[in-house]
Parts: structure tokens; C-alpha cells; sequence
């Protein structure tokens, strides 16, 4: 089944909700969201490349970042890596902001957690071309040593410690006042995020794009601005490949016919599916689907 624009995830420990994915293009481990999967969570996140070279993209900007680089990346944010070299790697830590609060209500939360997670700051780049960069790069590169030290005693703190230590770090060195990302990228985010979900949720109807602008109260251009300026393309667009990546699934699970499997993802006739799957995917459905069967 095709994700949902959310990842709820599964930490492996639910009193100690942390976890490193490790993401190649063949593979994610623990099995997660990977490479060109849209999305989006609650829990804040920062990723290292460990090998190679990606592109990640942040509310619209791209991010080009090699091994040895990394980029923290906000709460309720989408984010998407769009490229990957072929043998490239790079490990995500996922954590929730409770963790560097220690308790609910704390200063630390009060003071130094929340003014930034609620803020207004989306992603933040560490390159390595500053002293507090390397800091942190270095914390990044320990932290992975830990995780895959597969669970010495004593770990969890030691991964806490070094988290903790990581974040005052960065927000000693990121000013508030300052900041780069505006309210408004804030609140395009969230109008975005409404109208991927709704048309996640209603792909199958006629949708039309009035209806996708008025689920954020936005107007039709509003709208259109919106898709082109986050994830580069227009609604109609991102609901036609959404269609077709809804159709793939049922190519390979299901032995529906091509005209069933087409009004069932909300493409009106069955040769406007074959065109638009072909042009997205340069075959027809039913060569997708014998090649998905030739393999298994």
C-alpha cells in the first residue's frame, strides 16, 4: 500500500522513543521512509550523509549536501530526498522534543526547547565549514557508533547525553530573531500539508482543484503558487502520479482488469489512465504489471 503523508513512527522501544535509520536506494533499515517518499512526522529529526552525495528537499528548496554533512530538520516539516548517488548512504535519528526537556514544564523545556520547535525555523544546514558545525558532525558520527555498538549497557544514556549536548550546540550558534524562515513558510507548510492529505484521502473522486484549494481556504492560484513553489509541481500534476502510484500497488496485489484498476484510483476512461501512467512511467500497465510478475 502507498504511505500516507505522515510517518507514525514505530520506535523498537516505546520507553526510549529514539531510532537511526540507515537509507540507501535499495533499502531502509529498520524498514522507514526513504528515498523519493514525501513526508512528513512529529518527531524532530537529523540526518547525516555517510556516504556519497544527496539532494534533500525542505518546503521547496533543495539541499545538496555530501558525505560527512548533515541538516536538521523541524517537527510537522515536509521533506523528500529527491536524489541519492547509487552507493550513497546516509542515517536519519528521529526523536521527539520531549526527549531534551528531560520533564514536562521544565526550564530547559520552557527556555530552550519549545521557542525553537515551535518556531519558525524549518531545516537547518551543518556543513562543516564552522567550528560549532563540526561540533556537531562529530556528536552525529558517535551517536552512530552507538546505535550500532548494538546496545551496550548504558547506551540510551549515553545517546541522550549526546543528543542533549548536540542541541545546545546548535541553538546556541541559531538566533531567533534572526532566523531565515518566515510565519509564512510556517503556514505554507501546514496549507500544503492540508491539501496533499486531501487529496491522499479522496484521489479516487473527480477531484477538482477548487476543491484542493478550498481544504487550505486558499483561492485556485493561491493554490497553484503553493504546490510549485514547495514540491515543484502543480496539483493536478501531484494527483495524477499519486493516481498512478495508487495503481501500481493494485497491478501488483490485485488481478483487477486495467478498467477496474482506472476507475478505482479516479481516472474517468481507461485510455487516459494508459496515456497518463505511460508518460509518468514510460510503459503501459499492463507491461508494468507483467514485468512486476516475471520478477516474483
Amino acid at each position: 500500500m502507498k504511505k500516507q503523508l505522515h510517518e507514525a513512527i514505530q520506535f523498537p522501544d516505546d520507553a526510549f522513543p529514539y531510532i537511526m535509520y540507515t537509507h540507501t536506494n535499495y533499502e531502509s533499515i529498520p524498514n522507514g521512509r526513504g528515498v523519493n517518499d514525501l513526508h512528513w512526522h512529529q518527531e524532530l529529526q537529523i540526518t547525516l550523509v555517510t556516504k556519497g552525495k544527496l539532494t534533500i528537499q525542505v518546503n521547496g528548496i533543495n539541499y545538496d549536501l555530501e558525505a560527512g554533512q548533515a541538516i536538521f530538520i523541524n517537527k510537522s516539516v515536509l521533506h523528500i530526498v529527491t536524489y541519492l548517488n547509487q552507493e550513497g548512504e546516509y542515517v536519519s535519528f528521529n526523536f521527539p522534543e520531549k526527549l531534551l526537556a528531560f520533564y514536562s514544564d521544565s526550564a530547559m523545556e520552557k527556555k530552550y526547547v519549545l521557542p525553537y520547535t515551535n518556531s519558525f525555523l524549518l531545516s537547518l544546514e551543518i556543513k562543516g565549514d564552522k567550528d560549532w558545525h563540526n561540533q556537531i558532525l562529530q556528536i552525529l558520527w558517535a551517536m552512530k557508533k552507538e546505535f550500532e555498538s548494538k546496545k551496550k549497557w548504558g547506551w540510551e544514556y549515553e545517546v541522550s547525553i549526546k543528543t542533549v549536548q548536540l542541541w545546545l550546540i546548535l541553538i546556541s550558534n541559531f538566533s531567533l530573531s534572526s532566523e531565515e524562515s518566515s510565519k509564512y513558510n510556517r503556514l505554507q507548510q501546514e496549507r500544503l500539508q492540508l491539501m496533499l492529505s486531501f487529496i491522499h484521502k479522496n484521489y479516487s473522486n473527480n477531484l477538482t482543484l477548487k476543491e484542493i484549494a478550498d481544504t487550505a481556504h486558499l483561492s485556485v492560484s493561491e493554490c497553484t503558487r503553493g504546490f510549485k513553489k514547495s514540491i515543484h509541481m502543480t496539483p493536478y500534476f501531484y494527483l495524477i502520479k499519486y493516481r498512478i502510484n495508487k495503481s501500481c500497488d493494485l497491478l501488483i496485489a490485485t488481478d483487477y482488469t486495467i478498467t477496474e484498476i482506472a476507475q478505482r484510483v479516479g481516472f474517468n476512461n481507461a485510455n487516459h489512465f494508459i496515456q497518463s501512467f505511460k508518460k509518468h512511467l514510460n510503459i503501459t500497465p499492463k507491461e508494468f504489471r507483467k514485468i512486476r510478475n516475471e520478477r516474483t
